[in-house]
């Protein structure tokens, strides 16, 4: 009998992290006096400064939990991920992540994610509609992730040279044409350069509505023809006519700081203001939208298979969903990034603080990025086209 209770004993003590479940209070406990290491995107000055200032503070006023920002892009430390997985190492470095689309669908998929976890949060059970966060990208999100934002694709110009944008890809496509090196985009697989391929690709093929149900082959080769005609049309009149694309949304940023090209994007409707109050952009710079449609989605928190800190991961993700939390990140000044929470769901107060927020001059009013927001591609076809183009349009093999 003494030995079958040592066997127990030992056996519950020899579990890995992944296999003990928490709840939230005891969690809460269990994380006091911890540190959480958080990989997320770190090509954001604004973004990074409110993490390191406004979250790392927060956490550790609140929980005693210190916070380490680790700067990475989430295809790198997905493979992170997957080599410990495929080492079998029980115990990591990542404890939370930012992450959504392609980077969830395959990190899910290769058993890389702690959970189910977010039906144990507070801030998530509380304030979230739960259906309007159960997919990402269209792949099931099962509450392997805690949603953390929202973002919509706006275009960004200076009203004080171009007075009338164009409002369709087909109008840019004349525009383009007519201000030759005025235009070009990310790099695609930088998010910001992929995300305006789904956007041409919704333009040029028919609407997005075609490609809801999943990826489906013959639906992709034929409707994919128009869409890489429009970018092979286009290339001659792109910035340097092509020959180079900016690496990433920092380097188109600069770009149209500097007035090398007339036309930015971004995938955060409240960029263009960030950058007016930082100084860098003038405040004559606005966004619009095009008339067809402007992609959306939601990004989210998950926690690694083999995070050494499961309960400080899972306090640190329920803090960045709470309603105190997303009404700063809200805040242009901080981040401007939209809130994932049911405005239904909050208590007087926090509806009154969010209604009274001033997005700022160049952000779109909610109801106008609302009538115009469409749901992103499925994770399916986003790997598609960007394989694609770098064979069609870079030559890559």
């Amino acid at each position: 009998m003494i030995f079958c209770v040592v066997l127990f004993l030992f056996s519950c003590q020899a579990q890995s992290p992944e296999q003990v479940p928490l709840n939230y209070d005891k969690a809460l406990k269990q994380a006091r006096g911890t540190s959480v290491n958080f990989y997320m995107w770190g090509g954001s000055a604004t973004i990074n400064a409110w993490v390191d200032g406004y979250v790392a503070h927060s956490l550790k006023d609140k929980f005693d939990i210190t916070l380490n920002r680790v700067p990475m892009d989430a295809s790198v430390f997905v493979n992170k991920l997957l080599t410990e997985k495929q080492a079998g190492k029980k115990k990591g470095a990542i404890d939370l992540m930012w992450i959504n689309g392609e980077n969830f669908k395959n990190a899910r998929e290769a058993d890389l994610l702690h959970g189910p976890v977010a039906n144990k949060l507070p801030s998530v059970t509380h304030y979230i509609d739960a259906k309007s966060v159960a997919f990402d990208f269209g792949f099931p999100v099962e509450n392997y992730e805690v949603p953390y934002g929202k973002a919509q694709f706006v275009f960004i110009y200076d009203a004080a040279k171009i007075p009338t944008p164009p409002n369709s890809f087909a109008s840019l496509k004349t525009w383009i044409m007519e201000n030759p090196g005025k235009f070009t985009y990310p790099q695609p697989p930088d998010f910001t350069g992929s995300a305006f391929i789904r956007q041409v690709f919704y333009a040029t093929t028919g609407g997005h509505e075609q490609y809801m149900n999943g990826f489906d082959e013959q639906l992709y080769v034929e409707k994919s023809k128009a869409f890489w005609a429009y970018l092979k049309e286009i290339n001659p009149y792109l910035w340097q006519k092509a020959d180079a694309y900016p690496k990433d949304i920092a380097a188109l940023d600069l770009l149209f700081e500097r007035g090398e090209v007339t036309l930015n994007m971004s995938y955060h409707q409240a960029n263009a203001s960030n950058k007016i109050m930082e100084g860098k952009y003038p405040d004559t710079v606005r966004t619009f939208v095009m008339s067809g449609g402007s992609i959306y989605n939601t990004h989210f928190t998950a926690i690694a298979f083999n995070s050494p800190n499961i309960a400080g991961a899972m306090v640190t993700a329920d803090f960045l969903a709470s309603p105190a939390a997303q009404l700063s990140k809200n805040t242009p000044k901080n981040w401007g990034d939209f809130t994932v929470l049911d405005m239904a769901k909050l208590d007087d107060k926090s509806k009154k603080a969010f209604a009274e927020l001033d997005l700022g001059v160049a952000t779109l009013p909610l109801d106008v990025l609302n009538q115009h927001g469409v749901p992103e591609i499925p994770a399916a076809y986003l790997t598609r086209l960007e394989a694609d183009w770098l064979r069609i349009i870079l030559g890559k093999k």
